[in-house]
């Protein structure tokens, strides 16, 4: 497939200047927005006969750089300071929370039910139930709508949803042979038998399996299958420098004019108080230059630089039927309205879980990629996103991968990611989905907008797209 895209595709217009214009008219447009914009008025996507369900809140702690500050604790602390922040900033009393979901991607085996881990040590109750979702980058995506889900069902009317990730402490386990080894030596039950097995052990049993963000499919790295995806759509390494520096410069501009409001502080025990994310690091074209390639090597396009980083951090989000929001006096921030989950090809398109979930989000909604005012894209890699807006611009895609008569379209920059992404603000694996989404409904508060796209890929070649609506005002 890499050759026939990169044949067909090379040509189609993601230019220097291009990005360079966009990140000057989203600089520019973001600066007009320092007082909230009266919303256009569109129809509501309420339906008949379904359950409305609202975001009321959603925090996170700051986003770092895994090694950092929240190193040496587990990930159920960082979900619990989530969990304990969206208590404190919205004041619901946990026993009205019916329900508790978490997404999550590399578990820790001391407490592989992280949800219910950090509910009771948030004060939640024991008898709040609790679960545990994964889904490789859209576990909290998951979480959400498993929330929704249930609230849409009348299971429930209160739902808090979160994910956390801590890539700063991973599991390192044994080589099978000595786990295989261990598991036997546990059931031996003479000294003899316990010798006997232990003398079998060779130097080669201590090789321990290292954790890598790979594919089981396939064998190959995130990152590897991130350069050929660029390769394929013809995406250059000056483009995607471009674009991850768009994206540092407008998440440091977010962050320095106090629009990242989902973030909570978090006094880190033995340490001082987090009150930021730590990744966001504006740079040069030149500078970004400099590094090599990180994963095809030596003429890869994929650095360091383009790439989102190793991130610890956790996020929660308070969900509620309209009625019990209203009933208790909140004044929610956002509708959750449709949802889809696509997957498709693990090798060749395990990046395009947008490109596929877009157009098939905006149907169900009955809605026109021009309907939408805010776009909240994950962002695992410059060039996954760019390749990505190529790919929806493409009617040729559209018809030979797809099965669609025609493209759906790229969304303009200068309602893209605005406030910065995943490539400035970090990426814990499990917990972005809930980033995405709450920052969705401040920006279309803030900038004027009714409706919001959220949309991410995940490991396994999977995809989630779901559409926001702004609460009236």
């Amino acid at each position: 497939m890499s050759s026939m895209l990169s044949s067909a595709l090379r040509n189609l217009p993601v230019s220097s200047a291009w990005a360079a214009g966009a990140l000057a008219r989203s600089l520019s447009c973001s600066s007009q927005f320092q007082a909230a914009v009266q919303p256009k008025t569109k129809k509501t996507l309420g339906k008949t006969g379904v359950k409305n369900v609202v975001v009321v809140e959603g925090v996170r702690i700051p986003f770092l750089q895994s090694g950092t500050t929240y190193a040496d604790l587990m990930p159920h602390d960082l979900a619990r300071a989530a969990l304990q922040g969206l208590l404190t900033r919205t004041s619901v009393p946990r026993d009205v929370v019916d329900y508790i979901v978490y997404g999550t991607v590399i578990q820790e085996v001391k407490t592989s039910n992280v949800a219910r881990e950090a509910a009771l040590g948030a004060g939640f109750s024991d008898k709040t139930p609790a679960h545990t979702v994964t889904m490789a980058c859209i576990s909290s995506n998951q979480a959400m709508t498993t929330g929704v889900g249930m609230i849409a069902a009348g299971q429930c009317d209160v739902v808090v949803a979160g994910g956390v990730e801590l890539m700063s402490d991973v599991p390192i386990r044994h080589s099978r042979k000595m786990r295989k080894t261990m598991l036997t030596l546990n059931r031996a039950k003479t000294l003899g038998q316990k010798l006997s097995l232990i003398s079998k052990i060779r130097p080669d049993y201590f090789a321990p399996e290292l954790p890598a963000v790979a594919e089981f499919s396939t064998s190959e790295t995130m990152g590897h299958s991130a350069d050929r995806l660029a390769a394929a759509f013809g995406v250059s390494r000056q483009e995607q420098d471009e674009y991850a520096l768009r994206s540092h410069t407008l998440a440091k501009k977010a962050q320095d004019e106090g629009l990242l409001q989902d973030v909570v502080p978090f006094k880190v025990p033995g340490k001082d108080t987090v009150t930021k994310d730590n990744g966001i690091r504006p740079s040069s074209m030149e500078q970004m230059g400099k590094l090599k390639p990180a994963f095809v090597k030596p003429y890869g396009t994929v650095t360091a630089a383009n790439s989102s980083f190793l991130t610890d951090g956790a996020s929660a989000i308070l969900i509620m039927s309209e009625e019990k929001a209203l009933a208790m006096g909140y004044k929610p921030k956002a509708y959750l309205r449709d949802f889809v989950y696509v997957s498709q090809d693990p090798k060749d398109q395990l990046l395009l879980g947008p490109t596929y979930a877009t157009p098939k989000v905006l149907e169900r909604a009955g809605l026109s990629l021009s309907d939408i005012d805010v776009f909240e894209f994950h962002e695992a890699f410059a060039g996954q996103i760019l390749a990505n807006l190529k790919a929806m611009d493409s009617d040729w895609f559209a018809q030979n991968y797809m099965g669609r008569k025609s493209k759906v379209g790229a969304p303009s920059l200068d309602k893209f990611n605005t406030w910065g992404g995943s490539l400035s603000l970090g990426h814990p694996f499990g917990a972005t989905g809930c980033r995405l989404v709450i920052t969705a409904a401040h920006r279309l508060k803030k900038e004027g907008g009714q409706y919001g796209l959220v949309a991410a890929c995940a490991a396994g070649g999977q995809g989630h797209a779901m559409i926001v609506e702004l609460y009236p005002q």
